[in-house]
């Protein structure tokens, strides 16, 4: 995907939106394209989740491009013009970070926080990346950089996106370095100085319980901690998993499912939804029973184990193929998500409606045409205040450097 950190991917994985409105063939749904990346200064490959503010304003990053080339934090802030597109921060690549891959949190302060593939520090050649804070103050934003990775126990090329907790703890993953070379699972505190401390919660082994931190966010749900590790597992799949806190401070690490593979779930490199019920879902990348990918259920049992479920596995072709990006839910319980290929080769935004005994029904919602349309779909979607879903592509546009859409189911 443009990096080391996503080098297994094919490239290109960038969300487009168009400045015209696209209704969906397959559905009442529209998509629209409401900003263009022309590349250069106003970034460029926007492989980015996206985060909305109580104004309505979205922030998200792009991996290339602004002023050096290194990456930007840009804001999406509407009007009633349309969209106001500013460049928050221009990485340089160097000690500041470079490669910002899947946005930024936003905290109760409007603060943003986020991490880098690269720049830094550390054994890594380019930086073994960092995590880095947008403070702001009025309208400007100070850029400050809160733990640079080593590349040893405390792993390196961080490309997941951070998850803070009411205390502003943040959480993220890593998909390499570690005690034992596969990523790891760590914590950074805010210290009263100013500082951070960074501890790691979990070291991936590559064995049972997997290997590789994934591209989607920690979810935290409960006073735990849930993910999917990419690779490792008993069937060498990967695996869904949760983190507790014990009385002792201590974390403990638990499998909840190895993925088996074709015709089962494989591979799952985005993060995990909740239902109101306590059900996770989620995707894969490869397996199904098309080993095209698919969509997952995983249910917990009252003895406290989980059971999953393959809710559909992608065909290819019109109907899309390998999902890289977590699901969101609208109000009616419908699932939304995209696909990384197929469609009209460009990706898909897809939906899964329940059914009676448990069953759902997908349907395209929309296809991504590709330049000047969006092209490409590598990230969930966000669902603001309002029901308005928002999400980036990787290509696409005008200039074929990604867009930004909003989808109306």
């Amino acid at each position: 995907m443009g990096s080391r950190r996503f080098s297994h991917f094919t490239t290109g994985l960038l969300v487009i939106f168009v400045a015209l409105a696209l209704v969906v063939t397959a559905s009442a749904s529209t998509t629209k394209v409401i900003f263009t990346f022309a590349g250069g200064a106003d970034g460029e490959y926007a492989d980015t989740d996206l985060v909305v503010d109580s104004a309505g304003a979205i922030y998200g990053t792009t991996v290339r491009g602004g002023l050096h080339g290194g990456g930007t934090v840009f804001q999406l802030a509407p009007s009633a013009t349309g969209w106001h597109h500013t460049v928050l921060y221009n990485f340089t690549g160097g000690a500041d970070g470079g490669e910002p891959y899947k946005g930024v949190t936003l905290d109760s302060q409007g603060n943003l926080y986020g991490t880098t593939v690269t720049g830094g520090g550390g054994v890594c050649e380019g930086g073994c990346g960092l995590a880095f804070k947008l403070m702001r103050s009025g309208s400007n934003w100070f850029h400050s950089v809160i733990h640079t990775f080593s590349g040893r126990n405390d792993g390196s090329g961080p490309g997941s996106g951070l998850t803070i907790d009411r205390l502003g703890n943040l959480y993220g993953m890593t998909p390499t370095g570690g005690a034992f070379g596969v990523g790891v699972i760590y914590r950074l505190r805010p210290h009263p100085d100013g500082t951070w401390g960074l501890r790691v919660l979990h070291p991936f082994t590559g064995g049972a319980d997997g290997g590789g931190g994934s591209a989607g966010r920690l979810l935290l749900h409960g006073g735990y901690l849930f993910g999917v590790a990419t690779t490792g597992g008993a069937h060498g799949k990967g695996v869904a998993f949760r983190l507790s806190h014990t009385p002792d401070g201590k974390w403990h690490y638990l499998t909840l499912y190895p993925f088996k593979g074709q015709p089962d779930a494989g591979f799952p490199y985005g993060g995990l939804t909740f239902d109101k019920s306590g059900n996770l879902y989620g995707t894969t990348y490869y397996d199904g029973a098309n080993n095209l990918g698919c969509v997952y259920e995983l249910s917990p049992n009252s003895n406290g184990t989980w059971m999953e479920k393959v809710l559909y596995s992608f065909k290819g072709g019109q109907d899309g193929s390998r999902s890289i990006a977590n699901v969101v839910f609208d109000a009616a319980g419908n699932l939304y998500g995209t696909t990384s290929e197929g469609g009209a080769g460009f990706g898909t935004i897809f939906k899964l409606a329940p059914g009676a005994n448990g069953t759902w029904t997908e349907t395209v919602a929309y296809r991504f045409q590709g330049s000047p349309d969006g092209a490409f779909a590598y990230n969930p979607m966000v669902v603001d205040s309002a029901g308005n879903i928002y999400g980036a592509t990787v290509h696409g546009g005008p200039s074929d450097d990604g867009t930004i859409y909003k989808f109306t189911p």
